[in-house]
């Protein structure tokens, strides 16, 4: 096995791929989550219900405040667009908020029985994996 030493310029792309590539996944779990947050918040419980198992075994007061939370996780996660400086840790804050909260979806969903939901918080950990991973990376 050999060892290959990256050109400075090489370097520099490989960091603007991954810089796209984080962006572009940030974009997606901020267009979702601000998404499955509006529903909660303005769709009936009945459709809830209907939609996901849970929400009949919780109060609507918790539906409605995990809708709340995940629209200002989603914003945060988009924080560095305005202040980098003062985005990034929101950034890295958000990003961990959003995979505590898909893992317990996860189990959840899992529980459940819901094998199309627990799939669906399969991918978004996938997502959020990495955006965590390398801005906190970044942040140090």
């Amino acid at each position: 096995m050999t060892s290959q030493v990256l050109t400075p310029a090489r370097s520099r792309l490989a960091a603007s791929y991954r810089n796209l590539t984080l962006w572009t996944l940030q974009g997606w779990l901020a267009m979702f989550f601000i998404a499955a947050g509006y529903a909660k918040l303005t769709e009936p419980m009945a459709n809830l219900v209907d939609l996901m198992r849970w929400p009949a075994l919780v109060a609507e007061n918790m539906v409605r405040g995990l809708g709340v939370a995940e629209i200002v996780l989603a914003v945060l996660i988009l924080a560095p667009l305005v202040s980098w400086k003062h985005g990034r840790p929101l950034l890295v804050t958000a990003a961990a908020g959003l995979l505590a909260l898909e893992t317990i979806m996860l189990a959840l969903h899992a529980a459940g029985l819901e094998a199309g939901l627990a799939v669906t918080n399969l991918v978004l950990i996938a997502m959020t994996a990495p955006v965590l991973w390398y801005r906190a990376r970044e942040a140090r």
